[in-house]
């Protein structure tokens, strides 16, 4: 087993390596090495380009994360948090200036007219395979309903607010830090000129008092402008649209179902794009033998080894996140909980399984194939018909009961040679193996 390993090693390496029986020079090979990285480096291109033909479950779904995220905390806060996430988003940048005096906030663009969030998701579907979900869609006029320059304004003015309260919290905290240094060199009668803080003991209670009265007065503020924005109709509407289960768990087993089937998918879009190149690159490459197109075959043999590497990580790809472990995971979820280290043993057992299964078909596949072989050379021995052993003479070039041709071209040398033989006899190149006459 060992040696059959090595000799198709080596047969391969010589193979990618020669040109008419010659080994290629140093400038071929490096230009040979430059054109399969230019090629497998477009394979994989054209892979990533065509796993994302079809939408992925997170662009068809687009309002599950945040439908998930809404309905997982039990805050009371999570209400205006979600509002004001659709008003502004989280990546809408509001300059509040570098001045405490600062009280509006700067919008980067016009906020008479923010980018709707409907249209981004419309967007996704272009160029994709796919629809985005229409209950997502729904969510988003919603969201869209809100973003009103005046709601944006009072977003704007409860952030400006709460970063004035954080600045106050800061600012009490460091008068307390600094409050027992003030009051040992009050003690020592230390002269407040030479003091190393910024207000005296005297001045520091006064200062953290009217601190908090503000800070409660902007709370306050705060309270009043988050209730005002909630009591909208259009807000309303949105929070008892989020707050409908039915709407979610459509929308959560939609998403579940997709995602289930993501990988598959994706797998059989690179499929498309992978065996075409694959069956057309083998077909040229026999042909190119056949003809003796011997730079042809070359290319085609260095094409068609760089289209199967992708083809055979996409398929261990799959057995690791595809349909057949995704429903073995499900599976394993449901009936023992969160035992999913169970999973890594079922991938132990059963890719092994697939292995060995494999193995066996090749084992047999070569056997047949060696069988075949020894049968032909004892049929040549013996004048007899390769196909159906009928004694025939030593020069019949085709046999009288079933007609089929003892001999074809070497495609190396052109002279006629034995079939079913895996070397010419007159130059002892390599020939095409052909096991079609077992097959009959």
């Amino acid at each position: 087993m060992f040696n059959k390993v090595r000799n198709l090693i080596r047969r391969f390496f010589r193979k990618s390596s020669t040109l008419n029986r010659q080994s290629l020079n140093v400038p071929s090979l490096i230009v040979i090495v430059f054109v399969d990285i230019f090629i497998l480096a477009n394979v994989f291109f054209g892979l990533n380009d065509i796993s994302n033909w079809h939408l992925s479950p997170y662009q068809a779904y687009p309002c599950y994360s945040e439908w998930q995220t809404y309905r997982e905390p039990k805050d009371a806060g999570k209400d205006y948090a979600i509002v004001s996430q659709s008003i502004v988003p989280s990546d809408s940048i509001l300059d509040y200036g570098t001045t405490s005096n600062r009280t509006e906030p700067v919008f980067p663009s016009d906020p008479s007219n923010p980018s709707s969030i409907r249209d981004s998701y419309q967007r996704n579907q272009i160029n994709h395979i796919g629809q985005v979900s229409p209950q997502c869609l729904d969510y988003a006029g919603l969201q869209d309903a809100l973003r009103t320059p005046e709601n944006r304004k009072t977003v704007a003015s409860i952030d400006l607010k709460l970063q004035k309260i954080s600045e106050l919290e800061q600012t009490n905290r460091n008068i307390r830090s600094q409050y027992d240094s003030t009051l040992l060199e009050k003690v020592a009668g230390q002269p407040r000129s030479r003091s190393i803080n910024t207000i005296s003991a005297e001045q520091a209670k006064q200062k953290t008092d009217a601190n908090n009265a503000t800070i409660n007065q902007l709370k306050q503020d705060i309270t009043e402008l988050k209730q005002t924005l909630l009591a909208q109709p259009v807000v309303q509407t949105l929070l008892v649209y989020l707050k409908n289960p039915t709407t979610f768990e459509t929308i959560a087993a939609q998403y579940r179902h997709a995602s289930f089937w993501y990988p598959s998918i994706q797998l059989a879009f690179q499929a498309l794009f992978l065996l075409p190149l694959i069956l057309i690159s083998y077909a040229i490459h026999r042909f190119a033998l056949r003809k003796n197109y011997a730079l042809v075959a070359l290319i085609t043999w260095h094409l068609l080894i760089i289209a199967t590497i992708p083809a055979l990580l996409k398929i261990f790809e799959f057995l690791q996140v595809g349909v057949l472990f995704q429903w073995i995971a499900t599976a394993i979820g449901n009936i023992f909980g969160n035992l999913l280290f169970l999973v890594s043993y079922s991938q132990i057992v059963v890719i092994p399984l697939v292995g060995f299964g494999l193995i066996k078909l090749i084992q047999r596949f070569s056997k047949r194939r060696a069988k075949a072989q020894t049968d032909a050379t004892n049929r040549i021995a013996q004048s007899r018909c390769l196909r159906c052993a009928t004694q025939i003479g030593p020069n019949d070039a085709y046999c009288a009961h079933c007609g089929y041709q003892q001999y074809e071209e070497c495609p190396s040398c052109h002279v006629t040679t034995h079939r079913q033989m895996p070397h010419c006899t007159h130059c002892g190149s390599l020939t095409q193996f052909d096991p079609e006459l077992h097959n009959s």
